[in-house]
């Protein structure tokens, strides 16, 4: 089993799957060699084989030069250490969840008016006027609690409203 593989759970997932295979490896597990081969002397030769085999394949266990089976713990930390992790998120995005919701405000000033201005963008055109139930609607995707994202899209200069606060609108940004 390669070290490097994106892949490398497979063969153990599918050695875990069998039942004799992971009988067999719960034996060697608990009861060593000796356990592994009393085990395999109950299956017919082809099916001992085969499951042996899936073992060894997955890295699970090894032989010894004298054949006998051991345990490789190893095998796990492998397949850990290769399962493919996502990129660490950058930028403003990483106060957002994988579907796009606001995880944590920004302590940073500068950075939370960032993540305002991408919230203020995503959801609104420059060009519309939102009711208030309208603007809650749209906002409920980044946050349960839209009183207060839409609190600090006003204080931060984002949006704007009317003074009865009925209607919403972008500020225009000036280049």
């Amino acid at each position: 089993m390669s070290d490097d593989s994106a892949n490398a759970w497979r063969p153990i997932l599918a050695a875990m799957a069998n039942d004799a295979a992971r009988e067999l490896f719960a034996h060697v597990v608990l009861h060593g060699h000796t356990g592994a081969v009393e085990f395999l002397e109950s299956l017919s030769p082809s099916r001992a084989n085969h499951v042996r085999s899936a073992l060894l394949s997955a890295g699970m266990v090894r032989e010894d030069s004298d054949g006998q089976m051991h345990v490789e713990p190893a095998a796990f930390t492998r397949a850990l250490r290769a399962a493919a992790t996502p990129p660490a998120r950058t930028g403003i995005e990483r106060f957002l969840t994988a579907d796009g919701a606001i995880a944590t405000y920004p302590a940073n000033l500068t950075e939370r008016g960032e993540l305002l201005a991408l919230v203020a963008r995503t959801c609104m055109r420059e060009d519309e006027v939102l009711s208030e139930a309208e603007l809650n609607e749209r906002l409920e995707r980044f946050s349960p609690d839209v009183a207060v994202l839409r609190r600090y899209l006003v204080d931060y200069g984002e949006l704007e409203r009317t003074r009865s606060g009925s209607e919403y609108a972008r500020v225009a940004t000036m280049l």
